[in-house]
């Protein structure tokens, strides 16, 4: 099937619940992304900032653009003009860099704090004690420039189908418990970034507002 059948596949799936696709663009060119576009698609993911930094200016204006892979902090400058969410916030000091960068571009920059919920060392994230320590620190609450709208995580690569339960409904537990601790008067805060191309239907089950889907719709990585 096409680009644009794939997605449509994917929209009609997503009818009538409280999920949003996320395109994942990586590796793929920007003829392929304007077919996306083309397609309907207004959220694109990448994983790396000179990619994405590289790909924002050839297309048009009105995409958000997640980042989804591991930021580091002397990268965010690249993508502070354009970004609309970071996905992958993971350390306090990486929410100052972001707070600092879009402030010189007078704009507010989202974020979702990632957890670790996968059985897997290569992966990474927050423990829910790593986060509440975020959100108390003064730093945190003086910044004007960054707006935290959620949670996201990366599933184990695993079939077992319990296991994949089991971690989504961890990090639904962990936005469950944050906003009603820190943000019960915000209502932007309110994503729950989980499930990709091979698990996607579990996590929308779970609570999913942002599915993070490449191969599915594109085919297998160039």
């Amino acid at each position: 099937m096409s680009i644009a059948e794939n997605i449509q596949q994917f929209e009609q799936e997503l009818a009538g619940t409280n999920c949003r696709l996320v395109v994942v663009t990586k590796t793929h060119p920007v003829e392929r992304l304007r077919e996306a576009y083309a397609a309907g698609s207004r959220l694109f993911g990448e994983n790396r900032v000179q990619e994405m930094a590289a790909k924002q200016p050839e297309l048009p204006a009105d995409i958000e653009w997640h980042l989804i892979g591991h930021l580091q902090t002397n990268k965010v400058k690249y993508i502070a003009p354009f970004v609309h969410t970071v996905e992958s916030i993971d350390s306090l000091k990486l929410l100052v860099e972001l707070d600092k960068q879009a402030a010189r571009h007078n704009r507010v920059i989202h974020g979702l704090l990632q957890f670790y919920i996968a059985e897997e060392e290569a992966k990474t994230g927050l423990s829910l004690e790593e986060a509440e320590a975020i959100l108390q620190s003064a730093e945190y609450k003086a910044m004007r420039h960054v707006q935290l709208t959620g949670v996201m995580g990366v599933a184990t690569f695993t079939k077992d189908e319990d296991q994949l339960r089991r971690e989504f409904q961890e990090l639904k537990g962990y936005f469950d418990l944050l906003k009603t601790r820190y943000f019960a008067d915000q209502p932007a805060f309110r994503e729950i970034s989980m499930g990709m191309s091979s698990d996607y239907r579990l996590a929308i089950a779970e609570g999913s507002t942002l599915i993070r889907v490449g191969s599915a719709i594109f085919g297998a990585r160039g």
